[in-house]
């Protein structure tokens, strides 16, 4: 497929760059403006990210997409937490989106999240593109959005086993990682330091 690129790890001399891509991938896409790149700015001190899973990815000389992993847990109805990661955001600015370097960087990562011992991923997203990537309706598999009703088939919680057979015999209930929850003044603050943006309504948009 594509030869033109490198993976590598993030540095802290990449911050400011990584979280600016990120912005521009997700200006609004989901709500007016965005809160990917204070939600990425935020988690890197958190216990759970993953360091060697925040990955950038470079063509043409400059960086055009990242993605950053955490550690999670499945609460199992019987009692158990099981172990496994998410990623995101995932982000490809926007002059490349659309050309193939997010599901490369996706593949890439997913295979790093299994050497360093991950079972399976959770992710909320696009069964759409996710499903390409061998993700599942998570309650298909017996695991359950903490969010929503048991009995709904919440079509943008996915699951992916990286061990095959990990999953086997394990229902229960998923909760998205505290650091992901932020509003108010302090994302203000923090966009502030960027170049001023519209933030604009769209149809479609979540927020």
């Amino acid at each position: 497929m594509k030869n033109d690129y490198t993976i590598r790890p993030e540095t802290s001399a990449d911050y400011s760059e990584v979280e600016n891509l990120t912005r521009e991938a997700f200006w609004n896409v989901y709500r007016p403006g965005c809160v990917e790149h204070y939600v990425l700015h935020r988690y890197r001190t958190r216990p759970d990210f993953i360091p060697e899973l925040s990955l950038c990815l470079l063509a043409k000389g400059k960086m055009i997409a990242h993605v950053m992993y955490a550690h999670v847990e499945i609460h199992s109805d019987d009692g158990r937490s099981i172990p496994i990661m998410t990623f995101g955001p995932i982000s490809v600015a926007p002059d490349f989106q659309r050309q193939g370097y997010g599901t490369i960087l996706l593949r890439h990562s997913k295979k790093k999240a299994k050497e360093l011992g991950a079972g399976a991923l959770a992710i909320t997203g696009n069964i759409g593109f996710y499903g390409k990537s061998g993700f599942v309706v998570a309650s298909t598999s017996g695991i359950h959005y903490y969010a929503e009703p048991r009995e709904e088939a919440v079509p943008y919680f996915l699951i992916k086993e990286l061990e095959d057979g990990f999953l086997d015999g394990i229902t229960g209930t998923y909760t998205d990682p505290d650091g992901y929850d932020c509003e108010g003044a302090d994302i203000e603050a923090f966009d502030a330091q960027f170049p001023s943006k519209e933030k604009l309504k769209f149809p479609g948009q979540l927020v």
